[in-house]
This record gives C-alpha cells, sequence and structure tokens, in this order.
C-alpha cells in the first residue's frame, strides 16, 4: 500500500461552525445531560465552511485510548452518492470530551472529467487490536456507480468501488485508498459495499467489515452479510448472505461469548423491525460457517443503528437506533443474552437523531455517536457524541 499522505485540514484547529455562534433555543429541550445524570454529550462537528452536511458517522477506538470518528463531508447537498463527498476524520484523546479538526481522511479528485464529483462515503472503520492499524472502509462512486447506476462487473467505470484505507499512527494520517472490489465482489453483482459505522477486530485477530450487495436480478435485490481478513488486511473475503429471504442492506455486527457473529441489519420488508441474524464460524474457521435463523426484533423506522458487545463481557450487547415515530428518539437498548433479548431500553435524544454508531470504551462506557438534528425540521445539523454506561440504561423506565 503506498506511503500515508499527511491529513488535509479543512480548517485549521477551528470546528466547522463559527466559533460563539449563537445556538438554538430548542437545544435546552434535551442538552441536559450531565455526569450525574448518566449522559455526557459532546459536538463532534458541525456543517459550514463549503461543507453542506455531515452524515454517516462511525467510531473506534485504538489501543492507546483514542478516538477515531469518520463521517461523511457533502459539499454541496444533503444527498447521498453521486455527488461531491469526501469521508472526514476527527480524534478525541480525552474520552470524547473535545475532538480535533475534521481533516480528509479518504478523497478523490473531483475535478476528474466524467467523474460528478468522484464521491466517496458511507464509511465503517474498525481497529486491528493486534497492529494498532486503524481501517476505514468507503463507497467509491466515479460518475454515476452508487447506488441506482451501479451494475455487473468489477471496474470503476462499471461498479461502485469498495474502497479501504489504513492509518498506522493512531488515526493522525492516512494511506491513499485502496480498492478490494475484486476480492469481495461477485461481477454479477450489480453493488458491493460497507455497511456504515463500525467493523470490529474479533477475539482471534480476524478483521470484520458488514456489508451490502445489490444482486444481479432485475431488481437489483439487496442482501447483508460481511467481509472478513485473517492476514490484517492483507487479503479479502466474503460471507453468504445472511438473510436471503429478505430484503436487507445497512448492518451492524458484533461478536458473541462464543465466538459467534450477531448481525443486526436494516429491513426493507414489511413488519417495522430490525432483521437479526447470528453467523457461527465451524471450528473458528469463517470460510465453514453457516447462518442461523432470522429474527426480527426491535422497532425500526427503516435506518442504519449501532452494535456492539462488551469485549469484557460479550453477552452484554448494546444497540442503538432512532426510537420513532420516523427517525427520532435516538434510543439504547441493552441485552444480557448476547442479543437474544433486549430487556432494557433508555432514550438518549429526542428530536431528530438518524444514523448511529456505538462502541464500549476502555474503562466501560458506552460511546454513541450519531447524526443529531437540534430543530424538527433539520435532520442534518451536526455529528454528536454521547457518553453513556450499561447501568444507565438498565435504570430506564
Amino acid at each position: 500500500m503506498p506511503v500515508p499522505r499527511t491529513l488535509l485540514l479543512l480548517a485549521a484547529a477551528l470546528p466547522f461552525a463559527a466559533l460563539g455562534a449563537k445556538k438554538p433555543a430548542v437545544e435546552k429541550e434535551y442538552v441536559v445531560g450531565t455526569p450525574e445524570s448518566g449522559v455526557v454529550w459532546s459536538d463532534v462537528a458541525k456543517p459550514g465552511n463549503g461543507v453542506n452536511s455531515l452524515r454517516i458517522p462511525g467510531l473506534a477506538v485504538t489501543p492507546k485510548g483514542t478516538l477515531v470518528a469518520v463521517f461523511d463531508l457533502r459539499y454541496n447537498n444533503y444527498g447521498d452518492l453521486p455527488g461531491r463527498i469526501d469521508v472526514a476524520a476527527v480524534r478525541s484523546e480525552n474520552g470524547g470530551k473535545s475532538w480535533s479538526a475534521p481533516a480528509k481522511a479518504i478523497a478523490f479528485d473531483s475535478s476528474e472529467p466524467g467523474s460528478r464529483g468522484n464521491g466517496v462515503g458511507d464509511p465503517s472503520m474498525l481497529v486491528d487490536r493486534e497492529s494498532g492499524t486503524v481501517w476505514v472502509a468507503a463507497l467509491h462512486a466515479f460518475g454515476n456507480r452508487a447506488w441506482r447506476g451501479s451494475g455487473p462487473g468489477l471496474e470503476k467505470t462499471e461498479t461502485g468501488q469498495f474502497v479501504l484505507a489504513k492509518s498506522d499512527d493512531d488515526g493522525r494520517t492516512w494511506s491513499e485508498p485502496v480498492s478490494i472490489t475484486k476480492q469481495v465482489k461477485d461481477p454479477a453483482w450489480k453493488l458491493c459495499f460497507q455497511g456504515p459505522g463500525n467493523g470490529i477486530c474479533t477475539s482471534r485477530g480476524a478483521l470484520v467489515f458488514p456489508a451490502q450487495y445489490r444482486a444481479g436480478d432485475k431488481a437489483g435485490t439487496e442482501h447483508s452479510f460481511f467481509i472478513y481478513s485473517t492476514d490484517h488486511g492483507a487479503t479479502w473475503h466474503a460471507s453468504p448472505p445472511a438473510a436471503p429471504g429478505h430484503r436487507t442492506t445497512e448492518s451492524q455486527i458484533c461478536e458473541r461469548a462464543d465466538g459467534s457473529l450477531l448481525l443486526s441489519m436494516r429491513n426493507h420488508t414489511k413488519g417495522g423491525k430490525r432483521a437479526w441474524a447470528v453467523f457461527t464460524p465451524k471450528g473458528g474457521d469463517f470460510a465453514k460457517g453457516s447462518w442461523g435463523p432470522v429474527e426480527f426484533q426491535i422497532s425500526d423506522p427503516v435506518c442504519a443503528g449501532g452494535l456492539a458487545s462488551n469485549p469484557k463481557n460479550r453477552s452484554e450487547v448494546v444497540f442503538t437506533n432512532p426510537a420513532g415515530p420516523g427517525r427520532a428518539n435516538l434510543t439504547a437498548y441493552l441485552s444480557t443474552d448476547g442479543g437474544k433479548t433486549w430487556p432494557h431500553k433508555r432514550l438518549i435524544q429526542p428530536l431528530n437523531a438518524q444514523y448511529s454508531a456505538a462502541l464500549y470504551l476502555p474503562d466501560g462506557a458506552i460511546g454513541v455517536i450519531y447524526e443529531s438534528g437540534k430543530e424538527t425540521n433539520n435532520p442534518k445539523d451536526s455529528i454528536r457524541f454521547a457518553r453513556i454506561t450499561a447501568d444507565w440504561i438498565k435504570a430506564g423506565k
């Protein structure tokens, strides 16, 4: 992989929004978290300085305890790919209390002829616990090769590209992106890319990114699955689809106490609930593993959510999503049996809150990063971080 390049700062030592800008009064309706109340918030980044919207957050924690977050910089409008979009990264060395200025982690030349902005987005990230390498996965759309414009094939002029970049210095600088499309995509599929948010490094050291693809049938039927590497990212492989009889897309994954993997999927079939499935490696070998039956739990407004297991007790699993109605009322759910049941839940933030990602922090707390709208008619105001605990969720009514 090419030598890492220096981060390109978008606004040296400044957040996107102007310092001292007056906050809308409606914020007081919910920003009441204090250490005593069990929730502490911080704003990670806000739009401005030439960036129209921020979307699709991911979160990781390095072996040094540094939090690294990624998200889309959508320059021209709020819309998805194709378009002029880059992936930004920020860092926090104090547990999420404050964050560095956003900087580009993955970007392509937006002036390239025929590229339609040469956008890259919907990031997901993980940390190799053995090497300390931070990985970011994203979808690169050259021209119209995004969700609707991609087709069969493997080249960037035919289909969206599944790209990876990495950092070997605690998230400060990033390598040039490399496409792994030819390793993980069936050429007959119309599109193959990551599930946004977080991937994981398993207890055996495997790197796993949740993923999704559109099949080669006329409808381009959507399926959730995952990709994995057992050689620290040198090569990548694809799992079978998790729920072949259902339309599922953006997913999150975590490891359970027995080494199986729990996948939570955005469900596009009727029912209004998340789709869940468990993948069990045979003797620890993913290539010989299989999926269990699909189950439907937790109401969901067809939105991406966050999922993580406690590395000190993998029977404890946290899930986050907007509980509704619509994409509002961000809620944390807690399971103590590896995701079989979800007896505990508690509201993190009312009003607009969309995509989220979650993980356990070194001190045992839970970090949640999410899209936060401070006004009911503005769901794109900022990327926000919330620090909560399992005990706080259990204490909810």
